[in-house]
């Protein structure tokens, strides 16, 4: 955890908060999922205020999607892997098996996790020059006049232009109720006779990740 900490360039005061942010619920009931929640809060409104001060004259529709682009699972696994997050996660031992250190979904939700710990162990001041730190390549490099398209749109247009079938998203299965739950989603793409699944906080998120996922391997073939 220590070199986690110089990594984000923040010293926890109470580094029980940090070790509570690594904490899959798979650990059981004190898990990170209240401080995921805090932190995907947090996320949002630096990011948001962050946008309105550099792009004054870009209207609400394409912050929307600056925001968006810049606040998904896949922008927050690219995070991840800079902070080695898979080394430091703290899983039970069905997840460590399955190897849910690997998984993409653990690992957004834990950096957003993080992002709600330093929230409470400093101030929001502090919180905000964490993440703009992290997201400072990310931030020089946007183009607010991008399509910055989704995963999703990217996908269904990379089919239409060859005349292939659309994918079907389908959700396989939702562990847990209500505000934990946890959402499995599937996508097959029938002439390619690709299938992949993705797990994640909403169906959204899941369907995205899947579309992520699927956009690679086309690529590759």
């Amino acid at each position: 955890m220590e070199k986690l900490q110089q990594k984000i360039h923040y010293q926890f005061k109470d580094i029980s908060l940090l070790k509570l942010a690594l904490t899959h619920r798979s650990m059981g009931k004190n898990n990170n999922e209240r401080l995921e929640f805090l932190g995907d809060s947090v996320l949002g409104s630096v990011i948001s205020r962050e946008l309105f001060k550099r792009f004054v004259h870009v209207d609400e529709g394409k912050l929307s999607r600056l925001r968006s682009h810049l606040v998904r699972g896949q922008t927050l696994v690219q995070l991840a892997a800079t902070l080695n997050l898979s080394d430091v996660l703290i899983l039970g031992s069905g997840e460590l098996k399955s190897g849910g250190y690997r998984r993409e979904s653990i690992q957004a939700d834990t950096v957003e996790a993080i992002f709600g710990a330093v929230f409470l162990d400093s101030d929001f001041d502090t919180v905000n020059t964490v993440i703009l730190d992290l997201y400072q390549p990310m931030l020089d490099a946007i183009n607010p006049n991008d399509s910055l398209k989704d995963p999703k749109t990217q996908l269904q247009e990379y089919l239409q232009k060859r005349g292939n079938t659309l994918p079907k998203y389908e959700l396989v299965k939702t562990m847990g109720k209500d505000h934990n739950a946890v959402f499995v989603v599937g996508c097959t793409l029938q002439d390619q006779n690709i299938q992949v699944e993705q797990e994640a906080k909403s169906i959204k998120r899941a369907e995205q990740s899947c579309a992520q996922i699927l956009l690679d391997k086309l690529k590759t073939l």
